[in-house]
């Protein structure tokens, strides 16, 4: 399996046991593309590397020693720093397995329903062929994955296993939860805040630009992040604000709301940002 993303999505730990004694795969990994912001002031470096990333994976699809059997990739890379990628790099990853006959597995267990102002992160791209699978998990109170390839379908039902989240309870949760999103329209009304999110962070950004720095997520509803020099100060005087905010990779604060989060919270959480980066 090819893995567009960086080593964070496969294995986190430096040792190669993860978690209860599994050891991690050995699976190639290409280099997940790096974006420069603002990115209007850095798009022919983008657009290049993008494409070195893309040449990269069909350099490994075509020379590993085991020919691999799919591309895996998340939409936003959340535990490696939150990086993102443009749609057009996404549709030329999709382009790539088909060319090369290779399944394409859309990880979406962080950026699935809702929060990136879709249902689904990679209805952004624009897909002409749909992902052959994709997995979720976490909102869902569920986890598995749909299918577009009829040939992925499990010839057991037993096969969807999960000690936590395997029983048939959890789909009516699941149920349940898109019921209630779907009522109360709160992926478009996660689009609609976090646009007006955006806005202010970019505020700060252009008031505090050392200490809100690569603005990311713009048009991806909540799903938003920025990298501070002093991320785990940031965090921790957050808490001591009332404020719960999460970090990831070396440098990022990254937002990531629950759906019913609202234009009132927004505006909280910026004027805490701003007490914090204003300090």
């Amino acid at each position: 399996m090819v893995d567009p993303a960086a080593p964070y999505e496969l294995a986190l730990p430096a040792s190669p046991i993860h978690k209860l004694d599994i050891p991690a795969f050995d699976w190639p990994q290409a280099t997940f593309p790096l974006l420069k912001y603002p990115l209007d002031q850095h798009v022919a470096e983008n657009e290049a590397a993008e494409a070195a990333s893309l040449a990269e994976v069909e350099h490994l699809i075509k020379t590993h020693p085991a020919p691999p059997a799919a591309v895996i990739v998340e939409p936003i890379q959340s535990e490696g720093g939150d990086n993102h990628a443009s749609p057009a790099f996404f549709r030329g990853l999709r382009d790539l397995t088909l060319k090369h006959n290779v399944l394409f597995i859309v990880d979406e267990v962080q950026t699935g329903l809702g929060a990136t102002g879709k249902l689904w992160a990679h209805e952004h791209w624009h897909l002409q062929t749909p992902p052959d699978m994709v997995t979720f998990s976490k909102k869902a109170q569920a986890a598995g994955y749909y299918y577009a390839n009829p040939e992925l379908r499990p010839n057991l039902p037993y096969r969807q296993f999960n000690t936590w989240m395997g029983d048939p309870a959890r789909a009516l949760l699941f149920r349940a939860i898109l019921s209630e999103v779907r009522a109360h329209n709160l992926v478009e009304r996660t689009a609609q805040v976090g646009a007006h999110l955006f806005a202010g962070l970019e505020r700060l950004a252009a008031k505090y630009p050392d200490q809100v720095a690569n603005l990311r997520g713009k048009d991806r509803g909540t799903f938003i992040a920025f990298d501070s020099p002093r991320r785990d100060d940031v965090l921790k005087t957050a808490k001591t604000l009332g404020v719960n905010i999460g970090g990831s990779g070396a440098s990022a604060v990254r937002l990531r709301p629950m759906l019913v989060f609202e234009e009132g919270h927004a505006d909280i959480l910026l004027e805490t940002l701003e007490t914090i980066v204003s300090s």
